[in-house]
């Protein structure tokens, strides 16, 4: 049952995106078979490296997902990280290594205190993170831009804004860990690693992730239980902040080496499905940011071999999306009609024990 909702989410999204096809006659078969094909190995590289970012940013909202926070923010909190680590690890003030630990440590704390903006206003004046984050991710684009125009360096012959590049000692080198491929994957790969593990030791065996599980699962009984609901509430979003610092940073020292106006957007929603697909587990938003990376690369191929334009991955990604809400839904009453067979199945054995034991 645990695997049955994301399965079932996928199933519907094939079934819903080949209707789509055959309505505006499309060729079905070619169109899976483009989507389905084995990856070459560069475009296996792609996958891998998008999957590394989109696994971050997903990591982020499911810290938030946990404590029953919507942390919409994560793409206007990474954005605000990416620039101003940028900024400071451009200047170039500590050696190599040291210089990317600066740049890691500025994004976590510029995009916790971006966070910190929506998680206070909740606690203190009690506004929907919802709204309050739309709102700053709105800010952080206007405002980032701004600071940009302000900091950019001259380049030649060029219309792309961006600021000083990193120091070469500051590039993180990436690994040829695909056979044949002439693309390598990121260097950064082992951060997201290292932060799929914090995140999951620190959910499931330390005090802070039980009360912000058990804040998350009822605040009622999390405050009957000693928890200080607002303070657990203002950390976690503090949290998902600095978290999503770090969504950007695989691609600033892995591969732009600057902040840009090129700078890839839209992370920040991609985490959004992939949290909720991967089931905030993990191994599930590993799994759930391969299959979204795994969608993306393969259509661009999609208008050439198929004829079909490479925007249908963004239907079938919608619809995974829809439908895994509903299949979440299906798959938890499921689990309750289970539960409560299995609950009345143990009473009837309990009650029904002694009066045989009397007949005998």
């Amino acid at each position: 049952m645990a695997i049955a909702a994301p399965l079932l989410a996928v199933v519907v999204a094939v079934v819903v995106t080949s209707l789509i096809l055959i309505v505006a006659k499309d060729p079905v078969g070619q169109v899976w078979s483009t989507i389905l094909s084995a990856p070459k190995p560069r475009v296996l590289s792609a996958i891998i490296n998008a999957a590394t970012v989109y696994y971050l940013s997903a990591v982020a909202v499911a810290i938030g997902f946990k404590m029953n926070l919507f942390n919409i923010g994560v793409d206007g909190q990474y954005r605000i990280a990416a620039f101003f680590a940028a900024l400071v690890a451009g200047q170039g003030w500590l050696p190599g290594p040291l210089n990317i630990l600066l740049g890691l440590i500025v994004a976590v704390v510029a995009g916790g205190l971006w966070a910190a903006i929506a998680g206070l206003l909740k606690v203190w004046r009690g506004v929907s993170e919802v709204i309050s984050t739309i709102m700053l991710n709105a800010i952080a684009t206007a405002l980032v831009a701004f600071l940009l125009r302000k900091v950019a360096i001259e380049s030649g012959g060029s219309n792309v804004v961006q600021t000083k590049p990193l120091p070469e000692s500051s590039q993180v080198p990436g690994f040829n860990l695909i056979p044949g491929s002439s693309r390598e994957v990121y260097g950064l790969i082992i951060l997201a690693i290292l932060v799929g593990i914090a995140y999951w030791f620190v959910l499931n065996k330390t005090r802070f992730g039980f009360d912000l599980r058990a804040t998350g699962a009822s605040e009622t009984a999390a405050v009957a239980s000693g928890v200080k609901v607002k303070r657990m509430v203002a950390l976690s979003m503090i949290i998902s902040g600095g978290a999503a610092g770090l969504v950007g940073m695989p691609l600033l020292f892995g591969q732009d080496y600057s902040y840009g106006s090129t700078f890839q957007p839209g992370l920040g929603f991609a985490g959004i499905a992939i949290a909720l697909l991967g089931r905030n587990h993990p191994i599930g938003i590993a799994l759930a940011a391969l299959l979204w990376s795994f969608l993306d690369q393969q259509s661009n191929a999609l208008q050439i071999q198929a004829g079909v334009s490479d925007k249908l991955v963004l239907v079938i990604q919608g619809v995974i999306v829809l439908s895994v809400v509903i299949a979440y839904e299906i798959v938890r009453r499921a689990n309750v009609r289970i539960e409560q067979r299995r609950v009345a199945a143990r009473l009837a054995a309990e009650a029904g024990s002694p009066l045989e034991g009397a007949r005998a």
